[in-house]
């Protein structure tokens, strides 16, 4: 009995000690308030007591303790000390805590600030925007998880003077796509369309990030070519603690969803993962010869025919729900004395759009002068469905020694687009025509980037060596994109002919490899007894792109189009293809042109300095120059072949971009900012060249131009910042920016009215303001400090002066003007928005786990593209985007949650249109989105 009761106080007494050595992890980073970059070998203490550690060269620490509530006090020389109240731990759980430190101001006594562990959190959000050396916005993942995104293009709209395109593409300062560029963690990404500078924003998961940054002034240490802003994406590379979750959503639109009359085709079996299993590929050699019926050596007619896919016209079925799904995983482990960081994540979007009753058009100017009416040249109205697939995966590497960073990630993204459309289409002007088509389109687009780089520190970390390489493979792949044309005669009989256009099949193939390395050093060191850095580095980057139209169509041989009463799928019928003995049918014609395919590349060397210092205390100074050795090469011809290009350098630029920026403290919560610096606009590949790329869905025709030059862009900004407590604060911006040579999209001219190219203008200015304010209602009552407004707005002016001279913009205007028109040499820049508005009201409560809010995002008319001659302007209409997401978490410790959203609730058209004296208008292109219900579940594992 006495062995049993010892026993048992034994394993009692050893229950009640292993119990009370259960322990949690604090971990987190310490960043440098004064220079934006971490803080290294800082003391980590618990306050009252011995135990502590020191941040390691990248700033961050891991501090283990039992369970309980801590004070933990942040130190180090020169820095005001913090102390972090009410830091929790909780056994075998991972508590962070990310803390700044600004220096002290005081040379005779420590300061020791005190705050809480929300409180820090709410506040660290503006200290990288804060003490940034050039002009941004920030958001961090605290930040967007408050806006209930759940991908980038959700949460950045909220970003003074960032406005979201089509979903998806990222524009700064109303400038278009030109102008903005996207890099992730500091390196250059093409996108899933490569002739954009800027990668779709709906293809990362919001919990795989660190933060967004928008940046809007330049140094020396960015790349030269961006105006408007830069975007940089970075994901997390070290998990504080293991984190797994998945989600599933899904939506329901009215208009679209469950719609029996959506037009589709039959496709292959993988197109739900976002490609082709091969049912579209080119059933023939891209150079075979194709026989004509009526040539000696014909019989391999009859096969290629056959080879072909029948399927031409479109069909009805019922449109389903958008679904999205998402998994994500995260976590370290020691590896010796060193760290292995993991993160991975794979997402999936199924979506389904259907546009009853769509309309593109074509219109010009009457002839008489005295008439303001817009003519349409050709008008299409009908039905369009679209069904998009986007699956994207990302898994990183990072592995950390006492001095040394190295990382390893590879993204890959995969999407398919397929279209289908029925549409009647009205031509007046070029031809005097009615006529019914059937739009078959699929393509495809991969992208898969490489990211090896490493990060270097000396043993005091004054020294830091940066080094990435970043290599890119982009695929897109227009498979087996098919158009049939049935005149509609007025008996009500329907025929082929050339009059309008023989049924066409075309292949687009389009693959560009991008490879980049970049090479950065950082010196600290002491300058006018204040710390200073002096950063020097180069980068080299080398783009290649092949691409090629391969055309055909279907002709006829003695038989009679009327006998297939309009339907597409009759056409390429067994029974109606041409064979040896009858010498009838439908047929394959058409062969290799070499004017539709090119080889180009571009290669970028460039190298630069800056230095970061302060002369007097309160001001800081940044001046930087950069070089970059800018070339691009060209292989192909025109059409009609009369100018053929071999390997010709089509640009060659050695410029030098000088940049400052100026930072005067005001005082501890307000700083001023004044910058310079200069940009590029380069020509993309598919602009500088000689190509004919058609959209056989609108008519309209693409045309490069070998003759463009690069635009050149000189920046000023003027900045008044002010920083509140709890993520509060006000901002008001000034900007101008002078363009010389600029870029923009032009009616080639009013004889071929569907045809557009891109011109160089002569000079262009663009000058604005912005206003934020961030301010909860805690002013009010207490109770209300989770009720937050938010507010940005943008206004800006442009203008362009117009290419003078015969055969120029200026005169092709006059020479159309309508009668009482005065036309100015002076007009608004392409792409240019005139105003942006952000305004959001949010409630976060992170007690109970509820978060809701209403976001109204909307930019001024634009000009899409330029008018020339009997074609007027088109102006991409104002899109009032009105938004309403709502979440609530729930469950062991809020790790499930559950989220509403409600997208377009004022149901707004997306409308282009020609605009022309007198107030005349007409529709460019015009889609109505509908209203989209989502529901959605997640959970943190």
């Amino acid at each position: 009995m006495l062995k049993s009761a010892t026993l048992f106080l034994a394993l009692l007494f050893s229950f009640s000690f292993l119990s009370a050595q259960q322990t949690g992890t604090v971990t987190g980073k310490l960043l440098d308030g004064e220079f934006n970059d971490v803080l290294p070998f800082a003391n980590v203490v618990v306050q009252n007591t011995s135990t502590g550690t020191t941040t390691d060269f990248d700033g961050e620490y891991l501090l283990e303790l039992e369970e309980g509530t801590y004070t933990i006090v942040y130190s180090f020389v020169g820095y005001e000390t913090k102390a972090i109240t009410d830091v929790i731990i909780e056994a075998n759980n991972v508590t962070e805590v990310n803390v700044t430190l600004n220096p002290s101001s005081s040379a005779l006594s420590e300061v020791v600030i005190t705050t809480s562990t929300r409180r820090n959190t709410e506040e660290s959000v503006l200290n990288m925007q804060r003490n940034s050396t050039v002009l941004l916005d920030g958001l961090s993942i605290e930040s967007i998880k408050k806006a209930g995104a759940g991908d980038i293009a959700s949460a950045i709209k909220s970003v003074p003077g960032v406005s979201v395109q089509g979903g998806k593409y990222v524009y700064v300062r109303g400038l278009g796509d030109r102008y903005t560029k996207s890099i992730l963690n500091h390196m250059d990404i093409p996108g899933l369309d490569p002739d954009k500078n800027t990668i779709q924003m709906d293809v990362f998961p919001t919990n795989i990030l660190e933060n967004i940054i928008v940046i809007k002034s330049g140094s020396a240490d960015l790349p030269a070519d961006f105006t408007g802003g830069v975007v940089d994406i970075i994901t997390k590379d070290f998990p504080s603690k293991k984190t797994m979750s998945f989600s599933v959503s899904g939506s329901y639109n009215p208009d679209m969803t469950f719609n029996s009359n959506y037009l589709s085709y039959e496709g292959s079996g993988t197109d739900f993962l976002g490609f082709d299993d091969g049912s579209r590929a080119l059933p023939i050699s891209s150079t075979a010869t194709i026989p004509n019926p009526a040539s000696a050596n014909n019989s391999s007619l009859e096969s290629i025919t056959r080879s072909f896919n029948n399927t031409l016209a479109t069909e009805r079925n019922t449109s389903l729900p958008n679904l999205s799904l998402g998994f994500n995983y995260g976590n370290q482990f020691k590896v010796g004395d060193n760290r292995l960081g993991v993160i991975a994540s794979i997402n999936y979007k199924n979506e389904t759009k259907f546009y009853e009753g769509f309309e593109n058009g074509v219109y010009q100017k009457d002839e008489d002068r005295d008439v303001n009416e817009l003519r349409f040249d050709r008008r299409q109205r009908g039905d369009l469905g679209e069904n998009n697939v986007l699956l994207s995966g990302l898994a990183g590497l990072s592995y950390k020694t006492d001095n040394s960073k190295y990382n390893f990630n590879v993204l890959h993204l995969q999407s398919g687009e397929s279209r289908a459309a029925l549409f009647d289409q009205v031509t007046e002007i070029s031809n005097a025509i009615t006529v019914a088509k059937d739009n078959l389109e699929y393509t495809q687009r991969s992208l898969t980037n490489f990211l090896i780089g490493g990060q270097h520190n000396s043993v005091d970390s004054d020294f830091i060596t940066e080094w990435k390489l970043s290599p890119s493979f982009s695929r897109v792949y227009d498979k087996d994109v098919r158009l049939t044309t049935f005149i509609l005669n007025s008996d009500g009989s329907t025929n082929i002919s050339s009059d309008a256009g023989f049924p066409q099949r075309l292949w687009r193939d389009l693959e560009e490899v991008n490879l980049t390395g970049k090479l950065d050093f950082t010196k600290k060191y002491n300058l006018f007894n204040n710390q200073a850095a002096l950063k020097f580095g180069a980068l080299a980057s080398y783009k290649q792109r092949d691409y090629g139209i391969y055309k055909y169509e279907v002709a006829f041989r003695d038989i009679s189009t009327s006998s297939f009463n309009g339907d597409a799928d009759a056409i390429l019928d067994p029974s109606n293809i041409w064979t040896p003995e009858t010498n009838s049918g439908s047929y394959i014609r058409g062969n290799f042109e070499p004017a539709n395919t090119y080889d180009a590349s571009q290669n970028t060397a460039a190298a630069y300095v800056s230095n970061e210092f302060k002369i007097i205390d309160k001001l800081k100074t940044i001046v930087g120059l950069r070089a970059e050795y800018f070339t691009t090469l060209f292989t192909g011809q025109n059409n009609s072949g009369s100018e053929m290009y071999d390997n010709e350098q089509t640009i060659e630029e050695l410029d030098l971009f000088p940049s400052a920026n100026f930072i005067y403290e005001v005082n501890d919560q307000s700083n001023m900012r004044l910058s310079y610096f200069r940009t590029v606009a380069r020509p993309s590949f598919k602009e500088l060249s000689v190509v004919q790329i058609p959209d056989l869905l609108t008519g309209l025709i693409f045309l490069g131009n070998i003759d463009l030059q690069p635009s050149y862009i000189n920046n000023f900004d003027l900045r008044y910042e002010f920083f509140g407590e709890k993520a509060q604060m006000f901002a008001v911006s000034g900007f101008y920016k002078r363009f010389k040579d600029p870029i923009e999209l032009v009616a080639y001219s009013f004889v071929a009215p569907n045809q557009f190219t891109p011109r160089n203008s002569p000079e262009a200015q663009v000058y604005g303001i912005e206003f934020e304010g961030r301010k909860n209602f805690g002013f009010i009552s207490e109770s209300l400090t989770d009720l937050s407004f938010n507010v940005n707005v943008s206004v800006i002016k442009s203008e362009i002066e117009m290419a003078k001279g015969e055969g120029q913009e200026y005169e092709s205007r006059q020479q159309f003007a309508r009668d009482g028109e005065t036309i100015d040499d002076t007009r608004e820049l392409q792409g240019q928005s005139p105003y942006l508005v952000n305004v959001g009201l949010n409630y976060n409560n992170t007690d109970s786990g509820f978060e809701t809010g209403l976001f109204y995002n909307v930019q001024g008319k634009t000009l899409e593209v330029v008018g020339f001659g009997k074609n007027p302007d088109v102006y991409t209409q104002p899109f009032n985007s009105l938004n309403f997401n709502l979440s609530k978490s729930f469950g062991e410790d809020n790790r499930s949650k559950i989220s509403l959203k409600i997208d377009n609730i004022l149901n707004d058209d997306r409308l282009s249109q020609y605009e022309s004296y007198g107030d005349i208008s007409a529709d460019f292109s015009s889609r109505n989105p509908g209203t989209t219900f989502s529901l959605g579940y997640s959970m943190n594992l």
